[in-house]
Order: C-alpha cells, then structure tokens, then sequence
C-alpha cells in the first residue's frame, strides 16, 4: 500500500498480499523507522518551541509548532552541550537532526542535533545566557586579567587581511612608533570557519612570539558579529597566556569577547593607539624622570649640607661640600654627556632614515619609470629631428638631380623647337641620305607626333 509523505509516494511493505496478514506493534514501527532512515536523514525544522522540559540527565525534551500543528523534539545531552542556548518556551529555533519513532509509545519525534536561534530576539537572549555563564565561572573578573606591556616590540593582529581594519592599524602603527614588528594572523570573521580560525590564531599567538594580541574587526549586526560570542572564542581568550585587546565593531556594540579580553578598546584604530604610545610621548617620560631623579639628588645633598652644618662640623661639612659639590659637578657634566649622546643618537638615526628613504625612493619604480619614460622622450625628439635633417639632405639631392636630369633630357631640347625624325622600325633618322624618297616617317615633337612622307633627298644640306 502506497503512502503519501511530503507529497510523494513511498511503498510500505504493505503489499495486497500483506493486507491480509496480521502485523505486531514492534513490526509495524520498524517499517515505518526504515522509511524514516531513507528520507528524514538530516532536516532542518522551523518553528516555536512549546512545552520545553529538561530532564536530570541533561537531556531537553519540548514541541516545535507553528499556526497549525506541532511536532514532538528531544535534545540529548551530548548535543545540547555545543547548542548556543538553552532551549526555553515561546523561543522561534531552526532545529536540525533526524526523525525516528518512539517505540515505547508509537510516536514520531524530531531528534534534534543543532538548534539555530530564529532572529535577533534569540541571539540576544543566546548572548545574555553565555554571558551570565561565563560571569559565573569568574571569566570577566579583573583579577584574572592581564596588564599590557607599556612598551610591546612585537604585536600580533587576529583579523581579515583584506578589510579595513588592518589597514587603519597599520596607518596608526606607522605614525606613532616605527620599528615595530607586527605580524598577521589572517581569519574569517563571520560565517562558517571563522570560529575555529579565530581560536587557531588566539592559541597561535599565545604560544609563540607576541607580547601583545589585538583582535579586531569592523562594525555590523548582531548576526555578524556573531562569531565573537561564541564560547569557544571566549574561553580561548581567556587561556591565552599573552595580553589580548578585543576591538570588535563600533563604540556602541559588546561582545563577549570584548568582556574576557584583557582590555576592550571601542574600535580597532583605538585598540592600535592603546597597544602603543607615541614616540614622542615617552621621549618626555624619560625626560621627566631625569628632572626628577636630578632635582631629587640636588635636595638629598642640600639636607646634607644643612645637617652637617648644623652640627657645627664646619671642617668637615667644607669637606663634604666640597666632595659633593665636585659629585654634583660630575652629575651635570654626565648629565650634558648624556644630552649630547641623546642628540647624536637621535641624528644617527634621522641620517639613516634620510638615507633608508632616498634608497626607496631611488628603488621606487614609479620614479624609475618616469626616468625612462623621459630619456625616452629625448631620444625620439632627437631621432625625428635627425629624421628631417635626413629628409631635408635628401630633398635638396634630389632637386639637384632632377634639375640636373631636365637639363640633359632630350625633351629638353625638343622644348626649343627640335625635333627626332624616326623610322617605321623606331630608328633615329640622322643623315638625309640614309631616307628613300617616299618612305613614310615619324617626327617626334616636344609635345605630340607627325607623319610625313619624304620627297627628296639632298645631301648636301
């Protein structure tokens, strides 16, 4: 017997035959199981979860329904431990597993092995569950968490290669302090993948060669952001044994991430200006401190003098003036010594900067290729010049030539009123006595030709 499921026919074992034959309960499940197991493998079902129970096994059982039925689920254990939220009442999920029967009361269930929350109203309430969590295991105490280094030399940056934000952090990097070895640990930072590639590069960086770790990326929704809400990502911030900064979206938007992190900065140019400080701004530091250092060994060897003074041990408090006064004469020549040492230092550097950029910008390529492109230019100017030069020689030459040729052409002298006397055969006529009397001629004139019939001969002439 044919039965109809999702509009399309299924044959039961349920043949004429088997019509007449008498089936057990057990029997009749098992049939319908293995038609369950050939076409209900891996669905996906939307709806509203209904009559939510979970058990003392960890096991959550509940409805999903919609406007007009509702179907039996169960969440094992096993599978709600990597499920995003607990599963609650009136909640719209997209539940994934399998459907099989329930042999112990003959019903059909959904058993589920994913459970999506259905809009924002879920993640939002997802998040709240996971942050409550993670509060309560002391993850967001500021006990636990790392001070940054004041001065890293190495920072790792966890975020897409291709946004952005990378670029802004290298911009800041750049203007605030050069000299700072950086390196990239390039993720997906949404969409499937990107979880497991953040943790890679959080245990990465954790193991090896950073001082400092920032994770960033840009603003967005709730929906893309949510690759740093999960637990996964959380919990791998929270072992890294290296400082992480947690610079995800905009001002107004928080992470879970941002919440574990050793420190949270509102965008990803701000977590850049946290990790470091300006060269300039520790040049004064140091400043500072000297004045102070300085100002307080003037006062302690002031006291002295005054003590030693008032005791009346004028001998020896001249004496000890005296030695302090050469010890505090030494402090300020070390202490000129040290300025000049700073400003040559310093020099050094800007001349070996200076040096760094004309070596770029002698290997800049833009540059190289406007030099060529003007020699170039030079040297076509300088071929067409020669080209019409040539031209030039050749025109004149060939005037010369042609004049020259004009003057000894024979239609030249034809132009002067002569004329060629030919033959029938095309010979010259050159002696009158070489022509009979009545031989038909040629005469060739500067322009056109005439015949004539010879009468005469006379030699002589």
């Amino acid at each position: 017997m044919p039965a109809t499921i999702k509009g399309e026919q299924v044959q039961l074992p349920f043949s004429a035959a088997a019509q007449r034959r008498v089936f057990g309960v057990t029997e009749l499940n098992d049939a319908v199981q293995k038609v369950f197991e050939a076409d209900f493998r891996s669905i996906s079902v939307s709806g509203e979860i209904s009559g939510c129970r979970a058990a003392s096994s960890g096991h959550y059982y509940f409805s999903l329904k919609d406007k007009q039925s509702q179907i039996k689920c169960a969440l094992f254990k096993g599978a709600a431990r990597y499920a995003r939220f607990k599963p609650q009442d009136g909640l719209a999920v997209i539940a994934r597993g399998n459907l099989e029967v329930y042999t112990a009361r003959g019903e059909y269930q959904l058993i589920v092995e994913a459970l999506e929350p259905q809009g924002a109203g879920a993640l939002q309430m997802a998040f709240e569950q996971l942050k409550q969590k993670l509060a309560a295991e002391g993850l967001f105490d500021a006990a636990r968490k790392q001070a940054l280094p004041k001065l890293p030399r190495r920072i790792g940056v966890i975020t897409s290669p291709s946004g952005a934000v990378i670029r802004d952090i290298l911009h800041i990097f750049d203007r605030r302090f050069r000299g700072l070895h950086v390196r990239i640990f390039p993720v997906l930072v949404q969409g499937e993948g990107s979880v497991e590639q953040v943790c890679a590069g959080l245990r990465y960086f954790s193991e090896h060669w950073a001082d400092l770790v920032i994770l960033a990326r840009g603003g967005g929704s709730l929906e893309d952001l949510w690759t740093f809400n999960e637990e996964a990502v959380a919990r791998a911030i929270a072992a890294s044994r290296t400082p992480v900064i947690s610079a995800i979206g905009h001002e107004t938007d928080f992470t879970i991430s941002d919440f574990v992190a050793d420190l949270r900065a509102p965008t990803p140019s701000a977590a850049a200006e946290l990790a470091i400080c300006t060269s300039e701004s520790l040049l004064e530091q140091v400043a500072v401190l000297r004045n102070k250092a300085l100002q307080g060994v003037r006062y302690c060897l002031l006291v002295s003098s005054r003590d030693l003074h008032a005791r009346g041990i004028e001998r020896a408090a001249r004496l000890i003036h005296r030695q302090l006064a050469g010890l505090a004469q030494r402090l300020d020549d070390s202490d000129e010594k040290l300025d000049r040492h700073r400003r040559s230092f310093f020099d050094q550097r800007r001349t070996r900067l200076a040096d760094l950029q004309k070596r770029l910008d002698s290997a800049n390529l833009q540059l190289r290729l406007s030099r060529i492109r003007h020699r170039i230019d030079l040297a076509t100017r300088q071929l067409m010049q020669e080209l019409q030069k040539h031209l030039q020689t050749h025109r004149h030459r060939y005037s010369s030539l042609t004049l020259h040729l004009r003057q000894l052409s024979p239609l030249a002298i034809l132009e002067r009123g002569y004329a060629v006397v030919h033959r029938q055969d095309g010979a010259i006529v050159r002696q009158a006595t070489s022509v009979a009397a009545g031989e038909l001629l040629r005469i060739r004139l500067s322009q056109g030709e005439l015949e004539a019939i010879a009468r005469e001969q006379d030699g002589e002439r």
